[in-house]
């Protein structure tokens, strides 16, 4: 009978040892880097910047005027384009999959699986019948925030940009690494100052982009309503059935509805603020944390945790977003006042 021995193979032992060292190089680096380059903490507004001072085009439609390129709006593109590729990948791990016989997804292609599967269970659970036409709007809103939030733990997005004199005067002197890059670095001067005006910018801290998504997500709740119920879906808004059979009722009917009409209105500011202040917040922080303490927070472990933490609240954000929406649509299926009491 031979004896067999288990051995831990080299080739672990060697990526292990091969990491370690390049975590610990990249420590001495961030120490030298804070040292002669301490960072900069950014200049913090609400505005999406500019990408260019001319404006892509300029219409009179709606009050919009001119139409600038701006960062936020780069964002959502790549965004854009990363879930496209997301689908791309996970169309092309599911043919893989039912032509070798191995179903179990792995990798990215199986987590995004898993997080689909998660989310049509909720939808399950709370529409019913109507899960599947209210899927598709619960997924795509939740990976396009999810991506979105998550862009912001990207190195280089809002720290990479293009150096411009600062509008204001006060700013930081410009220094030349190279023939083609520049850096701004301290001192803070008065006058003649610089600023960088970041490439990208994480979409979900434009308003812009939240109230859009949250007009979208209320729209799509009373189209529900209709495609469920017809003209019927607006008596909830207007409810003049008892208002003359028992006027007392039917005048608390018929305030009733009003409250519900302002509720639906509230929803979208609802829905903007939250998703706006909770990355907008979450960015000040990543920007607050990385530059007060700079010989710190070139360290591994004290940038982590803020990103680990940010990680967590992105995509929070991005299931409260969606879910709301699913669970309003779902809602909106159901009927308003189908088990009415009678009124004594």
């Amino acid at each position: 009978m031979e004896k067999t021995t288990e051995k831990t193979p080299k080739q672990k032992w060697w990526r292990w040892g091969t990491n370690r060292w390049i975590i610990l190089a990249l420590i001495i680096l961030g120490l030298i880097g804070a040292k002669y380059y301490p960072p900069i903490r950014p200049f913090v507004q609400l505005p999406a910047e500019h990408w260019s001072e001319h404006p892509l085009f300029s219409t009179p439609l709606l009050g919009i005027g001119d139409f600038y390129l701006t960062n936020t709006l780069v964002a959502l593109f790549i965004a854009m384009a990363l879930i496209f590729w997301l689908a791309a990948a996970f169309n092309s791990a599911v043919k893989k999959a039912v032509k070798s016989g191995d179903l179990a997804l792995k990798g990215i292609p199986g987590a995004l699986e898993a997080l689909l599967e998660y989310l049509y269970n909720m939808t399950a659970s709370t529409a019913g019948k109507w899960a599947w036409t209210i899927f598709p709007w619960f997924a795509s809103i939740t990976l396009l925030v999810l991506v979105a939030n998550w862009m912001e733990l990207i190195p280089g997005v809002d720290s990479i940009g293009a150096i411009k004199a600062s509008e204001s005067g006060a700013g930081y002197a410009l220094q030349h690494i190279g023939s083609f890059l520049s850096t701004i670095v301290k001192p803070e001067v008065t006058s003649g100052g610089y600023e960088v005006i970041p490439f990208i910018r994480v979409v979900s801290t434009d308003l812009n982009f939240t109230v859009a998504l949250a007009l979208i997500a209320v729209i799509a709740v009373q189209v529900m309503g209709v495609r469920a119920q017809g003209v019927k879906y607006f008596t909830k808004f207007w409810n003049t059935k008892t208002l003359f059979k028992k006027p007392i009722f039917g005048v608390i009917d018929w305030g009733v509805g009003i409250l519900e009409l302002i509720s639906e209105i509230s929803k979208v500011l609802s829905f903007a603020f939250r998703l706006f202040g909770n990355i907008f917040a979450g960015s000040v922080l990543l920007f607050v944390m990385g530059t007060s303490v700079p010989v710190i927070s070139s360290l591994t472990i004290f940038p982590s945790i803020f990103y680990m933490l940010e990680f967590l609240v992105g995509a929070i954000q991005a299931v409260v977003f969606g879910l709301l929406t699913m669970t309003f649509m779902a809602q909106a299926t159901q009927g308003h006042g189908e088990h009415e009491e009678t009124h004594a």
